[in-house]
């Protein structure tokens, strides 16, 4: 999660209202909150693959897989209203709309995952797949890679290195590269030297495109061998699908899929609702009967009739548009376009991509360099091109748009990425 410099109070081009609101926003949110860009971008409105600010500016969002079939998609907003005029109570009393979605949720994963629990967020999910590891493998040791993020809870948190060095990893945390060639030995290595220090593994945990540190998504099957070692230790494999999944890359609807692979428990978070928060967590039924049996699980939002509903007109909407198909199709032409770009500038380093996720490294002389990557990222800002930068030098462009984007917007994208390159 890079923070694209984040802005400090009286720096950038904003105009006297904004600044003023920055002003209001750090004097009642308090210091641990940030904004995006040089230059922030106050936001109003949200259609599609547009963001408005207050001037009635259009922003083309290349970042935001939040709004996973656009913003504001009128088929899902509709879905909201309606369920919230009707009935929008918890999973303690019996309603159909929650089961029908689980239904049709589970519908998409192999048939060995045929639970599932819901929550509000990803963070949450996360924490809930590692108190039912933890039960099922009487272990409580975690292997993630070196730049990783899965969540903001206190559990979660500890184990998200990108946080940075202001957040505390936990002891019973070891980290591993980002995917090479190597990567099953350093999982093996990681659960070695937790035995050694008396811990008992209990997951692996893995984003399975790992956008954090830098978009990683082949070769196809690289997961494989790492999840049979953590089985092996005694460990349950999580696949943590909040960025990846929902048919974000295309040739499957959920990333460890590209790998061949079944895991033991599934995150899932935020493109589930459309910027509604849903999320939740699917897993095979043996791994949460430890848990089940002593302890209750409950939230009073997750799972609810207004989010199942929600949840239920995103996968509407993915299945009647034709978006997995579109992330494949769209996200091969905004590949071949960022290819061919880079045959004529240099800057244009290594790409890493599957659908509509992708890494794209920013270098000098074939070295990654993140304060170049910060300018691109703000000079697109300033085309009206909202992306992002990732990775543990902060030097991988990450390029994350709704799954609505069309070749039209990846050519409006090229056009404002060749300007800028151009410019520095």
């Amino acid at each position: 999660m890079t923070m694209i410099n984040a802005y400090t109070p009286g720096q950038g081009n904003l105009s006297q209202d904004d600044e003023a609101l920055v002003q209001r926003r750090a004097k009642l949110l308090g210091p641990a909150y940030r904004l995006f860009y040089e230059t922030p971008v106050h936001l109003v409105r949200g259609a599609g693959v547009w963001l408005y600010d207050t001037a009635g500016n259009a922003y083309l969002d290349c970042y935001n897989n939040v709004a996973s079939v656009g913003h504001c998609h009128p088929h899902v907003t509709a879905a909201t209203a309606r369920q919230s005029m009707l009935f929008a109570s918890h999973t303690r009393y019996l309603h159909d709309t929650v089961l029908d979605y689980a239904e049709r949720l589970l519908a998409t994963f192999p048939a060995d995952l045929s639970h599932v629990m819901f929550t509000c967020t990803g963070s949450e999910a996360n924490d809930l797949a590692l108190r039912i590891a933890f039960a099922h493998t009487g272990g409580t040791g975690l292997i993630v890679t070196e730049n990783a993020y899965h969540g903001v809870t206190f559990a979660t948190s500890a184990m998200s290195p990108s946080l940075g060095s202001g957040v505390n990893l936990g002891p019973h945390i070891r980290t591993i590269p980002a995917p090479d060639s190597h990567f099953t030995t350093h999982v093996q290595a990681a659960i070695t030297d937790l035995q050694r220090h008396g811990i008992r593994p209990a997951a692996l945990i893995v984003d399975t495109i790992f956008s954090s540190d830098g978009v990683y998504a082949d070769p196809p099957g690289f997961l494989t061998p790492a999840a049979a070692a953590i089985r092996a230790a005694g460990g349950l494999f999580i696949a943590d699908e909040v960025q990846p999944g929902f048919a974000r890359t295309g040739s499957h609807f959920w990333g460890f899929q590209r790998h061949d692979l079944i895991p033991d428990l599934v995150s899932l978070g935020k493109p589930m609702g459309n910027g509604y928060p849903v999320a939740g967590l699917v897993m095979r039924p043996e791994v949460i009967e430890a848990f089940g049996s002593k302890a209750r699980y409950f939230n009073t939002f997750g799972g609810n009739a207004v989010a199942s509903a929600t949840a239920m007109a995103v996968l509407d909407v993915i299945a009647t548009e034709g978006l997995q198909a579109n992330a494949q199709s769209t996200g091969t032409y905004f590949r071949d376009a960022l290819l061919a770009l880079a045959k004529t500038c240099e800057i244009l380093g290594p790409l890493r991509a599957a659908g509509l996720f992708l890494g794209q490294d920013i270098v000098t002389g074939g070295q990654p360099d993140g304060p170049k990557a910060v300018r691109i990222v703000n000079g697109l800002r300033g085309k009206r091109i909202l992306i992002s930068a990732t990775g543990p030098q902060g030097h991988t462009l990450k390029i994350r748009p709704p799954l609505v984007f069309s070749r039209a917007n990846v050519d409006r994208f090229m056009e404002g990425l060749d300007g800028v390159l151009q410019s520095i």
